[in-house]
């Protein structure tokens, strides 16, 4: 890439950041591009969709996400809170972007999706804190990855309409995926 098609990226995944944390998912690409001091054409040269441009904005965070994941998989002694802690830490990075959590599910429903790449990541690194979890007799057997994300959506988007008690219902979550815990109806 040309040294000014490189600025022009780096800038449009920058305001695009600002633009999505600010004004959710949603934010008008137009504007985007004219915040970043192009044409909605260079916009597109670099971002063919929407969520093209949104899978670059994720990326680095996704990258930490993981990080996240693989160094509590080394340096924790307990399955059940890497697990939590993971979750949490996963929660927060979805809410940070208005309209991300429904975003994230539809990613997950459509492998073609620009997201699949990245829900994929996610769902790898669930699959191996949870398998952990499980291993060790913590978690439930039934709980699969999909369920997780799917969860852990529901909970940024209470997140991100403003709901204060998501502490709260990530517990009765958690709790629910617990040994012990009353079995489902499901």
């Amino acid at each position: 890439m040309r040294a000014d098609a490189r600025r022009n990226y780096e800038r449009l995944v920058e305001t695009a950041r600002d633009a999505f944390a600010e004004r959710g998912t949603e934010a008008s690409l137009e504007d985007i591009a004219k915040a970043a001091g192009v044409g909605i054409g260079t916009l597109y040269r670099h971002f063919p969709t929407r969520q093209a441009l949104l899978r670059e904005v994720l990326r680095e965070g996704m990258l930490a996400i993981r990080g996240k994941g693989e160094e509590l998989l080394l340096t924790s002694s307990s399955p059940e809170e890497t697990l939590a802690e993971w979750l949490r830490a996963l929660i927060c990075h979805t809410a940070a972007y208005r309209g991300l959590a429904g975003e994230i599910i539809g990613g997950l429903r459509d492998e073609s999706s620009e997201l699949a790449e990245t829900c994929g990541v996610m769902e790898t690194t669930m699959a191996e804190i949870l398998a952990r979890a499980q291993e060790s007799g913590a978690v439930k057997p039934e709980v699969t990855p999909e369920d997780l994300l799917k969860v852990v959506s529901a909970l940024a988007w209470l997140s991100e309409q403003g709901e204060g008690d998501s502490e709260r219902l990530f517990g009765i979550m958690f709790d629910g995926l617990l040994r012990g815990a009353v079995p489902s109806r499901g």
